[in-house]
């Protein structure tokens, strides 16, 4: 039994914080270290995001959705502000996540890792 959940662990997160990484060294101009207690993550962690050493795969295909990418670029304004709480962190992962869901970013991967889901018309992101 592997409900979409284990995909967003397994897939989804990995690449969120890779682009969550680049944006804020890169637009943000954060340093790696400080990025890291941002993102509550390990430096060695987050230079592996930031060299595509870490979701890079599903990374390069969220980068294909505007939506996605707007929602992920609020985040790393969340992030980069000094003011930020965890709920508001919480909150934007939990709708950059409904996003790809809506997308059917998450139903391909789940797919993959459980062919019987194709079989069975599965409803759980889609209910008819």
């Amino acid at each position: 039994m592997k409900p979409p959940c284990v995909v967003v662990v397994k897939y989804l997160l990995p690449a969120i914080r890779a682009l969550v990484t680049k944006e804020l060294v890169e637009k943000h101009n954060m340093r790696k270290i400080r990025a890291s207690n941002k993102m509550e993550l390990t430096p060695a962690a987050i230079t592996q995001y930031f060299k595509g050493e870490r979701g890079k795969t599903l990374a390069e295909e969220i980068a294909q959705s505007k939506e996605a990418m707007r929602m992920i670029s609020k985040l790393a304004e969340t992030l980069a502000r000094e003011d930020t709480t965890p709920e508001n962190v919480i909150e934007k992962l939990c709708e950059i996540c409904a996003t790809l869901r809506y997308e059917k970013v998450i139903c391909k991967l789940h797919e993959e890792d459980l062919p019987t889901l194709k079989e069975c018309k599965c409803t759980t992101c889609y209910p008819s």
